[in-house]
């Protein structure tokens, strides 16, 4: 192939979905031995590129060249058949099937006409390896690996296809930050390797780290390609969104001592939690630090009553309350919401409509007796689109066919059509665009304006510093540091988070609320 041929070429690509315009016109071009980053808000046509690389759709019209040569993808078989790979953001793995099955499905290794199962567990090693996941067995079963390993399964099944082109869609948003130093590592050695790859991120430090070339996208178009460093940060956000960008995070009111409404005391779980104590005042923000996997996931589980055999004491509004379910967690005694980690697997029924999502958490309050009273139903959805501004082309159609930043706004809408009283939010911005990320940071501060009670886990400190009127750090399932007012530093975080200096941080913060 001569070196000016791209390795991949699409002309005039346009995609439509009842109407909506997903991709019009679209010419885009990558090279051998580049990471080309692609950016865009939720909904700007990123997805929709990816997926008719990689087979999953077709275009309406236009071309996709691979090599020089015009192809058309039937599926994702005969797209990874020409060297295109794609770890999509919704993981495609079987859970209840072994590590090694996963990364080896579509192309298990035979003898005598069966699966070698000793070749299929040395493949699954050699690629763990690869990506320094060596503490994963290839037995275990996909279902009891944490998230980020998940991922990481994810990343090393599409390893094992040989890529020529490797599409990366938010692939280490649910990483810890040591396996995302990988990923970096890995891209790298593609790169010297000649492969290709398209790397989706909202996070702007990634694209700037690792990406040699940039396209934006919006509104279903391609609006710019650029080299790394033709734009700054802010002119690249404006090419995104179409308009500037004043303010990332709403202010914070003036700190007040605020009336204590979620109390937790000695709060202990399996060794994952180790006596927890904590207040989180009425109308106040408190974040969750510390690195993943410290107990804060554990911790808004064991509030919401996911978990079993939890010891300690909770209050709400001085009450005492110990919710066995999340059904009593939501109850109207409690009023307890959580958006959770995942919003593909734990949040949303994929395959029904937006009205139904929408609806899941909250058919107490638009029935009539055991019936539903379609009236209500429709209000309730229609208020639950507008205050979060969904966009939807009908409530009926399927939530799946929805951009990850609305999929998470319906999550978030379904628990507040509950009337929430506690709000736990578990990284509730991952992989969401800037645009959608500053209209959810507006909400939850209009909500603790409004009298909720929040405690919020985010993986991205600056989230944490911007959104939050305190800020406690977790370590190996223990509070280490609780930081308030100017004490809220990037700094003081991370040295919590690595459970160094936590007794000056901790000093500085002074015993607000416990």
């Amino acid at each position: 192939m001569p070196i000016d041929v791209p390795i991949v070429k699409l002309t005039g690509a346009s995609k439509h979905f009842s109407g909506t315009r997903a991709l019009e016109g679209v010419d885009f071009l990558c090279r051998t031995g580049t990471i080309h980053g692609i950016l865009g808000e939720n909904g700007a046509g990123k997805s929709t590129l990816i997926k008719i690389l990689s087979g999953v759709l077709q275009p309406d019209a236009g071309t996709v060249e691979v090599n020089g040569e015009t192809v058309r993808f039937s599926n994702p078989t005969q797209a990874a058949a020409a060297g295109i790979v794609c770890i999509f953001q919704e993981l495609s793995l079987v859970p209840d099937l072994s590590v090694a099955d996963n990364i080896s499905i579509s192309a298990p290794p035979r003898k005598f006409g069966l699966i070698d199962r000793r070749a299929q567990h040395r493949r699954a090693e050699e690629l763990l390896a690869q990506i320094k996941c060596e503490d994963v067995d290839p037995n275990s079963l996909v279902r009891e690996l944490s998230l980020s390993r998940r991922q990481m399964v994810e990343i090393a099944k599409a390893l094992g296809k040989d890529p020529k082109v490797l599409i990366l869609d938010e692939a280490t948003s649910a990483l810890t930050s040591r396996d995302v130093e990988t990923v970096y590592g890995l891209l790298a050695d593609l790169k010297a390797q000649n492969v290709a790859s398209l790397f989706i991120s909202h996070r702007m430090q990634e694209i700037e780290k690792l990406c040699d070339t940039l396209s934006v996208f919006r509104n279903g178009q391609h609006i710019e390609t650029f080299a790394k460093g033709a734009h700054s940060e802010g002119e690249i956000v404006k090419l995104m969104i179409g308009r500037e960008v004043t303010a990332h995070y709403p202010p914070k009111p003036a700190p007040a001592e605020k009336p204590e409404y979620l109390k937790i005391d000695r709060l202990a779980w399996e060794g994952q939690l180790k006596g927890i104590d904590l207040c989180v005042g009425k109308g106040e923000i408190v974040g969750l630090g510390g690195l993943d996997g410290q107990g804060q996931k554990e911790l808004l589980l064991g509030l919401f009553g996911v978990l079993r055999g939890l010891d300690g004491d909770i209050a709400i509004n001085g009450q005492p309350c110990h919710p066995a379910s999340p059904a009593q967690a939501k109850s109207a005694a409690m009023r307890i919401a959580l958006v959770p980690e995942d919003r593909k697997t734990e949040g949303l029924m994929l395959a029904m409509s937006i009205a139904d999502n929408l609806l899941a958490a909250s058919y107490d309050r638009i029935s009539d007796g055991p019936f539903i009273n379609p009236d209500k139903a429709r209000q309730a959805v229609a208020e639950g689109i507008a205050k979060l501004q969904i966009k939807v082309a009908s409530p009926d159609d399927i939530v799946s066919t929805l951009s990850g930043g609305n999929q998470q706004k319906v999550v978030i809408a379904k628990w507040l059509m509950t009337d929430p009283d506690v709000i736990l939010l578990n990284d509730p911005t991952r992989g969401i665009d800037v645009g959608t990320k500053q209209e959810i940071y507006k909400l939850i501060r209009q909500l603790a304006d409004r009298g909720k009670t929040i405690l919020l886990y985010s993986s991205d400190y600056a989230e944490l510093i911007g959104c939050c009127d305190r800020v406690v750090v977790m370590y190996d399932g223990e509070i280490v540091s609780k930081l308030s007012g100017d004490a809220i530093t990037e700094e003081a975080i991370v040295a919590a988070s690595l459970n160094v200096g936590t007794q000056a941080s901790t000093a500085a913060a002074g015993a607000h609320h416990g």
